[in-house]
């Protein structure tokens, strides 16, 4: 098993940073991917970025390309979210999940998943 907990979500005005931390334990050797994904009210929960956990390998959605950084500091088993020029439409809750997805984009595939961290951007 895999514990997953998400930190580092808060308000913030439009344009603003935020930097998502997601802490992974247990049985983390055969995670080979580690992702975000977000679920705003009404909508359906939406692929954000991936990191492979031993290439280093990453890849966004087309909606996140150019402000959002995805990065993973393997000595402390985390994971991290940088998101800036934060708009409106960012507001959601962020989820981070884990495993050896066959499709890095669809959330089933992942084994493990947080609880989850509320961002909200204000305009």
């Amino acid at each position: 098993q895999v514990q997953l907990v998400e930190s580092g979500g808060g308000l913030v005005q439009a344009g603003g940073s935020l930097r998502l931390s997601c802490a992974a334990s247990g049985r983390t050797g055969g995670t080979l991917a580690m992702g975000w994904f977000r679920q705003a009210p009404g909508k359906e929960r939406e692929f954000v970025a991936v990191i492979h956990t031993r290439g280093g390998s990453s890849y966004y959605a087309d909606s996140v390309k150019g402000r959002f950084t995805i990065s993973r500091d393997n000595a402390k088993n985390t994971l991290y979210l940088q998101m800036n020029s934060l708009k409106s439409e960012d507001t959601a809750v962020y989820y981070c999940a884990a495993g050896a997805p066959s499709r890095l984009a669809i959330g089933s595939d992942y084994d493990y998943w947080g609880q989850g961290t509320q961002v909200t951007v204000s305009s």
